[in-house]
């Protein structure tokens, strides 16, 4: 498995195994992940699944370094103390004293705040002192949109290393994604098989199938191709191992195209910049 070298120097690997939306079972499903090869495991403060991925890890013997772990800072703990306190808990839960990888799940927007700015800036700065600290590898953000962004980088001493956004076949976001991308900020894409709606998208299926691959896997592959980490999630153990191991190949430039363009059947319908949670 290839490895993205973020703007800091570290490296995380292309291939992600994403755990939102998975609690009950989380356990399992994770050991049979690191059994099938994943290095790199996603979590966050609020899928409240940090203490199973952190038990099925001690299980498995694998040695800590050898493993990628990113956590996330839920909208509660958006300011200084909270910042510490959801790394500190979230260290104890995942069994570790370091993580990879903290982002900022969520930013404040201009619909709930109107110090959103200031709200961001001090997570940030909370988070550049634990990146400081070593504590932390590298720092970053998700679901930030260029006007979070832009303002976020108006303060910060370290650029984002990553803003992991929704990114799929039918919606690519290509205006932050490419400001990310002159800066130096690498895209990680949550949800990158959308939903399950995107997978019976009859274009999308048309395609896979000229290539002898799955819809999900055609998904997959759309997102490396275009220079994104992925981050699929599945429970079943059969999918989970065929998303990190299917056989590379290359979408043509027309079908990209044709991929990028898809009706938006796979969104989650979460927009950052209106969400109230």
């Amino acid at each position: 498995m290839k490895n993205v070298i973020l703007n800091n120097g570290t490296e995380i690997p292309e291939i992600g195994f994403g755990t939102w939306q998975t609690t009950e079972g989380v356990q399992k499903t994770v050991k049979e992940a690191l059994k099938a090869g994943y290095k790199h495991i996603d979590t966050a403060d609020i899928y409240g699944n940090e203490a199973e991925i952190g038990e099925a890890i001690e299980e498995s013997g694998i040695d800590r370094k050898d493993l990628y772990l990113t956590t996330k800072i839920w909208n509660s703990n958006r300011n200084a103390e909270g910042v510490k306190y959801s790394v500190e808990q979230s260290l104890k839960k995942l069994k570790t004293n370091y993580l990879d990888l903290l982002l900022i799940h969520w930013p404040a927007n201009a619909k709930q705040f109107d110090n959103w700015k200031e709200i961001n800036a001090e997570t940030w700065k909370s988070m550049e002192e634990l990146y400081k600290s070593g504590v932390v590898k590298a720092i970053g953000v998700s679901n930030f949109m260029l006007p979070q962004i832009e303002a976020l980088l108006e303060t910060a001493e370290v650029i984002p290393a990553v803003n992991q956004i929704e990114f799929h076949p039918g919606y690519v976001q290509q205006t932050v994604v490419d400001y990310c991308k002159e800066k130096g900020i690498a895209i990680e894409a949550w949800s990158p098989i959308g939903s399950g709606r995107l997978l019976k998208d009859e274009v999308l299926k048309d395609i896979a199938d000229s290539y002898g691959v799955s819809p999900a896997i055609l998904c997959i592959q759309f997102c490396l191709q275009s220079g994104v980490i992925v981050l699929p999630k599945s429970e079943n153990p059969t999918n989970i191992y065929n998303n990190l191991h299917f056989e590379r190949f290359k979408i043509s430039e027309s079908d990209m195209k044709t991929l990028k363009t898809l009706e938006e059947t796979g969104f989650s319908g979460l927009n950052p910049e209106t969400v109230d949670f």
